[in-house]
Order: C-alpha cells, then sequence, then structure tokens
C-alpha cells in the first residue's frame, strides 16, 4: 500500500537523497511512501522470489530493490529479474535502469492508482513485462508489456518471459508454494546439467534405483512401491552429489539409503542441489 502524490508536474526529489531502507519511491520527482507488507503479500512474495531466482537464465533478482533509471524516478518492485548491466555489483547504490521482468503481488487495501502508475514508471523506462498476481478474487496473474494491451492469465496457464527466463511459469506456482517448490527442484537441477528429477533417478539406476523400483512392482504392495521410490531419492541424492564431486562417507550412504520419509528426502535433493559442501547438509 502506499500514499500517492498525485501532482504530474515534476517534483522536488531526486533519487540519491533516498538511502537504502527508506520506505519511499519516487515517480517524476514526486515521493511515495510504501508500507511494509502484510502476511498475505509477505508470503506468497517470498515464494515468488525464490521460483524466478531458481530460472537457470536469471543471474541475479531482487526483492524491492531499488531501479533508478533517472534523477527523478526510484521503483521498487516486489520481486524483479535484473538484466545483465543491473546484477549490482559492489559499489552499492540504486541500479541504474529498469529491470527486464518486475512481479508485483496486488493483496487486500492496494491502490490500484499507485499500482497503475507504477507500472507506466516500469515499462517507459524499459521493463519488457510487469505481472500482477492478484491475491484477491479469483486467481489470475496480469500481463502488461509496452504497446499491447493487458491480458490475464489464469490457473491451468503459464508465463513466459523469452529472452529473460528460460522455463515457463504456471500462474499456480506464483500462489502455491508448494507447486513452486517442485519448479525450484526442477530449475537447480537444470543448473547443475540435469534436466529434472527424472534425470537423477535414471543417472542413479546403477546405484539401485531400479532395482528398488522393480522389487516395488515385483510385491505388488504400497510398501514396496514405496521403498523404491525412497530408494530412487536416496540414490539421486548420491549421484547428483557424486557428480559435483561432493561424495559422502559410509555412514551417510547408509543413513540416506535406511531413510523412509519421502518429504525428508526430497528436502535432502532439493538442499544437494544448492549446496556447495556438505557441512550441515543432512542435519534437519
Amino acid at each position: 500500500m502506499s500514499n500517492r502524490q498525485s501532482n504530474p508536474e515534476q517534483g522536488p526529489f531526486r533519487a540519491d537523497q533516498l538511502r537504502d531502507g527508506d520506505r519511499y519511491e519516487l515517480t517524476n520527482g514526486h515521493p511515495i511512501y510504501c508500507a511494509p507488507s502484510g502476511r498475505d503479500h509477505a508470503g506468497p512474495n517470498a515464494t515468488g522470489a525464490a521460483l524466478l531466482d531458481s530460472d537457470p537464465d536469471v543471474q541475479w533478482t531482487g526483492v524491492d530493490a531499488g531501479y533508478s533509471p533517472d534523477p527523478g524516478t526510484l521503483r521498487a518492485p516486489d520481486v524483479s529479474v535484473a538484466g545483465l548491466t543491473g546484477v549490482p555489483g559492489g559499489d552499492g547504490g540504486w541500479i541504474p535502469e529498469a529491470p527486464p521482468l518486475a512481479l508485483e503481488y496486488a493483496a487486500r487495501g492496494q491502490d490500484e492508482a499507485d499500482l497503475r502508475t507504477k507500472i507506466v514508471d516500469l515499462l517507459a523506462h524499459g521493463t519488457r513485462l510487469v505481472w500482477v498476481v492478484r491475491l484477491i478474487g479469483p486467481r489470475r496473474v496480469e500481463v502488461h508489456a509496452p504497446g499491447q494491451p493487458m491480458q490475464t492469465r489464469g490457473v491451468g496457464e503459464q508465463l513466459l518471459a523469452p529472452g529473460i527466463l528460460r522455463n515457463p511459469v504456471p500462474v499456480a506456482a506464483l500462489f502455491d508454494r508448494a507447486a513452486a517448490q517442485d519448479l525450484i527442484l526442477r530449475n537447480l537441477l537444470q543448473r547443475r546439467g540435469y534436466a529434472d528429477l527424472d534425470a537423477i533417478h535414471k543417472a542413479g539406476r546403477e546405484e539401485g534405483w531400479e532395482e528398488g523400483r522393480k522389487e516395488g512392482r515385483k510385491e505388488g504392495l504400497e510398501e514396496g512401491r514405496e521403498e523404491g521410490r525412497e530408494e530412487g531419492l536416496a540414490d539421486a541424492i548420491l549421484t547428483l552429489l557424486a557428480a559435483r564431486g561432493l561424495a559422502v562417507d559410509d555412514t551417510t550412504r547408509e543413513r540416506l539409503r535406511s531413510t523412509r520419509d519421502p518429504e525428508r528426502l526430497r528436502a535432502w535433493l532439493l538442499a544437494a542441489a544448492r549446496a556447495d559442501t556438505l557441512a550441515g547438509l543432512f542435519d534437519a
């Protein structure tokens, strides 16, 4: 939410007068106060940020990152994907351009006039796509692009950002944390050179996954099927770690293969795709 200054003339303020942490944005030199996010807004915001950041083609993603393409403009989208020239370096300060992709979550109390002004500012300064996730009413995402009418995508549809994101983003994943986590896992595996979880499973067959799966089918029991799936996840973790030069000791290997909690195994697999060392990886 924010309080809009409606004066269309050039205002007196400049982006360099604002400091990191100030709760203001600027449009045409006029300040706009930005209130803290409520629970309904903050949770999906974190999910969306994690999802976009995991895409294999994304170099940097920011939450409330400040973009100042001219002295009188400072905009901080809820989530943004920076272009290669806008990836922050060591000098700090505002990013001197507009993000290629901006994500805004519109929750209860959203000032629609402010939102429209923000979209116009971003698109006018070079943003290629603004996705507005509507948290009130039917689940949907509004897609804004320069020179094009606004389009709406609903649950069951996908969002595309060619040249920015490698993978499509299902609308549902911007609302549903579990759906987002599945896509995050896929994206992280792609960053490590695997197409998806099935590719990890295939790579792990030589270490026992196929045997576990056949064993489950042979018994024809749910317990057997679950055991085969759990062994497959364990071997997928071991295969991923080995491919990255992170070999585990026999104790850890046995712990993985004896674990019968698929949710824990999936969490470990997700952690393994992110981790650069084994330190603390299996503490949870």
